[in-house]
């Protein structure tokens, strides 16, 4: 009886827990050094075009980072070639100079909001671009190598609504 008992508790626990990822993928910056002209690509082909979805740009910091901010630009490509393009700030550090994010170690790994509640109506591929937009104060030219970011990703989740 208490292994029914159990087996019911344990079936309920994990159909109870909806998992909301769409879509999850990390591309490496090799020596943590992003060049300015390094767009980074993510491509997907959404199953389900009527649900909405919030969209992060996931990124990973280490020491080396010299910022407390991070611009971004941001691309989406549709089946239709059409696309839209953003231009994103993020802060990256507290007033005290404290990077923001998790972890424990001197790697801090951010989940930074980009849009919510998007459909993705037509079918096919998805590309999203990723490529830093960041300038010294002063000057117009782009830091050719951004030092301190690990890594760069994307991910997607279903809004999930209690209707």
């Amino acid at each position: 009886m208490y292994k029914v008992l159990t087996l019911v508790l344990l079936s309920l626990v994990v159909f109870s827990c909806t998992d909301t990822k769409v879509f999850d993928k990390y591309t490496t910056i090799s020596n943590a050094k992003w060049h300015k002209d390094s767009i980074i690509n993510f491509k997907f082909s959404p199953t389900d075009t009527l649900s909405r979805n919030n969209l992060y740009v996931n990124l990973r910091n280490n020491k080396e980072y010299g910022y407390s901010n991070l611009f971004l630009i941001v691309g989406i490509d549709f089946p239709n070639n059409t696309s839209i393009l953003d231009t994103l700030e993020y802060e990256m550090a507290d007033a005290q100079g404290k990077f923001l994010g998790s972890g424990f170690t001197d790697l801090k790994e951010n989940k930074l909001e980009y849009k919510t509640n998007v459909i993705f109506p037509l079918s096919g591929e998805y590309t999203i671009n990723v490529q830093h937009a960041m300038r010294k104060s002063g000057e117009i030219e782009g830091i050719t190598a951004l030092n301190g970011i690990t890594d760069v990703g994307f991910s997607i989740e279903k809004v999930v609504t209690n209707d």
